[in-house]
């Protein structure tokens, strides 16, 4: 019995194969799930990510702001943990 969604239902499960095919072999090992992580975490910080900014004095903005979040939430877990744990 064919239904009228075969055509759809055919291209839904290319899709998704391809999609799991893509998955397989983007992170098959922990140490290259490890280095993209660190490489996208480095972008991050660094203010690569997102829209590029012609503005030098943006891209420090964003740069020191998020240095700046990352030495409070290291101080934050600091503080936390000498008040609560130890």
């Amino acid at each position: 019995m064919i239904t009228p969604n075969d055509g759809r239902n055919e291209e839904t499960r290319r899709a998704a194969l391809k999609e799991l095919h893509g998955l397989r072999h983007e992170g098959a090992e922990l140490g290259g799930a490890m280095s993209a992580m660190a490489r996208r975490t480095a972008s991050h910080f660094a203010g690569h990510d997102g829209v590029t900014e012609r503005d030098p004095i943006e891209l420090w903005g964003k740069r020191i702001g998020r240095g700046l979040s990352l030495v409070g939430f290291v101080a934050l877990a600091i503080y936390l943990y000498v008040t609560y744990v130890k």
